[in-house]
């Protein structure tokens, strides 16, 4: 299986400015650009985007465990923080901070714990990131509460 999407850049790094789109469409011309990177002008960034992969992989790779071990969750809710840190001459990824809560049936909180550990560990983006993921796991409360 092989995934594929398409960045396009116009013009200095800085002054710039980027589209990005994936063969499923859901991003089309999507807009990139230095200030929407480092300061908060309405498009994506590269860091979002590996949060999002990252929160819905890990969260997807939980409900298979769970499913495996006869656990259907009511719901599974993840965050994930992706760091960007300055690092010679550019910047590096330093860290994606993964904060779930979840709602499942019939387990406890240790069982939920160690699957979510589990599931951090094998999870394809977890594997393909070269930065310190940390997790915290715990069945109740929403992320945002």
């Amino acid at each position: 299986m092989i995934r594929r999407a398409q960045a396009v850049w116009r013009g200095a790094g800085k002054d710039g400015r980027g589209e990005l789109t994936t063969d499923s469409g859901v991003l089309s011309h999507t807009p990139y650009s230095y200030k929407t990177r480092f300061e908060n002008e309405r498009g994506t960034n590269p860091e979002e985007l590996i949060a999002a992969a990252h929160a819905g992989c890990f969260t997807m790779a939980l409900a298979f465990l769970l499913q495996t071990a006869g656990h259907t969750p009511d719901e599974l809710h993840t965050e994930a923080a992706v760091t960007l840190e300055p690092e010679g001459q550019g910047f590096r990824i330093r860290s994606s901070a993964l904060t779930l809560r979840g709602s499942v049936p019939g387990l406890d909180e240790a069982a939920f714990v160690e699957m979510a550990k589990t599931a951090e560990t094998n999870c394809p983006v977890s594997k393909l990131l070269n930065a310190e993921i940390t997790l915290d796991a715990k069945l109740g409360s929403s992320v945002k509460g």
